[in-house]
C-alpha cells in the first residue's frame, strides 16, 4: 500500500488551521475571563471564574503543543473573537456581575458549537485529542458558567 504524502500534508495543513481557530477562541476565553475576573468582588463567582480561566488556559497549552507537533505555528493572539470578546464584556462591566457572566456564558455556548460542529473536520488523530481532553473541559466550564448564571 502506497502512501499519500500529499494527503497527509494536507490534513496537517487542515489540522493546524482548525486547531488554530480553536486556540483563537481559546486565548479569547481567557482574555474575557480576565476582564471579568478584574470587574467582579464576590468570592464564589471569583472562584468559579477563576477555574474557567485555568481551563481555557490549561485548553490553549494543549492545542499550542498539539498544533507544533503537526509542524506548525500556533496562533499567539485571540484575532477577531478576543476583539469581539472585549467589546461584549466591556459592555457587560457597564452593566454588572449579571452581565458579565451572560457574556461569559454566552462564549461557552460558541465555544461549545465550535467544537462540536469542527470536529469532524480533523483527522483522526487530532479528532480524538479533541474530543477526550478538550470537547469534555470545555462542557465542563460551560456548564459551572450556566449553574452560575442560574444561581444570580
Amino acid at each position: 500500500m502506497k502512501i499519500n504524502m500529499t494527503n497527509i500534508q494536507e490534513n496537517r495543513e487542515n489540522d493546524v488551521k482548525q486547531l488554530n481557530s480553536f486556540l483563537r477562541g481559546e486565548l479569547s476565553a481567557v482574555e474575557t475571563y480576565r476582564q471579568a475576573l478584574d470587574k467582579v468582588e464576590d468570592v464564589h463567582v471569583k472562584t468559579v471564574l477563576h477555574t474557567g480561566q485555568s481551563s481555557h488556559e490549561q485548553r490553549a497549552n494543549i492545542l499550542n503543543q498539539h498544533i507544533r507537533k503537526l509542524g506548525g505555528e500556533p496562533a499567539t493572539e485571540s484575532g477577531v473573537w478576543g476583539a469581539f470578546a472585549k467589546a461584549v464584556e466591556g459592555g457587560a462591566k457597564l452593566f454588572g456581575t449579571s452581565s458579565a457572566i451572560a457574556a461569559l456564558e454566552e462564549g461557552e455556548d460558541h465555544g461549545l458549537a465550535d467544537y462540536r460542529s469542527d470536529l469532524p473536520e480533523l483527522s483522526l488523530e487530532s479528532r480524538r485529542m479533541v474530543a477526550s481532553q478538550l470537547l469534555p473541559a470545555q462542557e465542563k466550564t460551560h456548564d459551572a458558567l450556566a449553574r452560575l448564571k442560574a444561581a444570580l
